[in-house]
């Protein structure tokens, strides 16, 4: 397959990165394969639940981001890759895999993806979504306690004692690799659509 472009969406936790996604995927259709970074947080398997739970899943040691860079090398060679799957509700991966066949506009979304750069410099466009953090926190708890079976204290917990501090850290010093900076994501339409035509001049190219 020929002209395969990457594109990395970076920003904090409820930020919203997916929203852009899903944006992209129902403008570009078929042409889009998505894959985020969670896919590839460590499994852990060697630990206990608890254990598990107590990790700090906003560093980047938390993530097998090598494994991300050589899955996107095969794929930007037209080779087809066996994904891992993450499983939210016991912080581990599963033992299922997908197998996901290159496309045309591949999209990696993640909060740290931009923070190696090893990975950060495979992407042909690096766009950074900007959102408030009371807006980005009050998403994040609604995901977490409705989609991943959490607990309001336990999450709460989380992100006073890990998530802030990881942003700040890592995630919003990492805005400076990006090369569009979209404010509020999907919600922005005007950027959205400056975004798409990007996409289709390179396509072209």
């Amino acid at each position: 397959m020929e002209n395969i472009i990457i594109i990395g969406i970076a920003g904090g936790t409820g930020s919203g990165k997916t929203t852009l996604v899903n944006k992209l995927k129902e403008i570009l259709g078929d042409e889009v394969l998505t894959i985020t970074h969670d896919h590839y947080y460590k499994a852990n398997s060697h630990l206990s639940f608890e254990e598990r739970s107590k990790l700090n899943y906003d560093h980047p040691n938390a993530f097998e981001t090598e494994l991300l860079v050589e899955d996107l090398i095969k794929l930007k060679k037209g080779r087809a890759i066996e994904r891992p799957k993450y499983d939210y509700s016991i912080h581990t991966r599963s033992e299922e895999t997908f197998f996901e066949l290159p496309k045309k506009v591949i999209i990696v979304e993640g909060i740290l993806i931009f923070e190696n750069a090893e990975l950060r410099d495979l992407f042909d466009i690096k766009v950074f979504v900007d959102t408030d953090a009371d807006v980005r926190f009050i998403r994040r708890l609604l995901r977490d306690v409705k989609e991943r079976g959490r607990e309001l204290d336990s999450v709460i917990n989380q992100y006073l004692n890990t998530v802030k501090i990881m942003h700040e850290e890592f995630v919003e010093p990492s805005k400076k690799y990006a090369d569009i900076i979209i404010p509020e994501g999907g919600y922005n339409k005007v950027a959205c659509t400056m975004l798409v035509d990007r996409i289709r001049v390179l396509l072209n190219q």
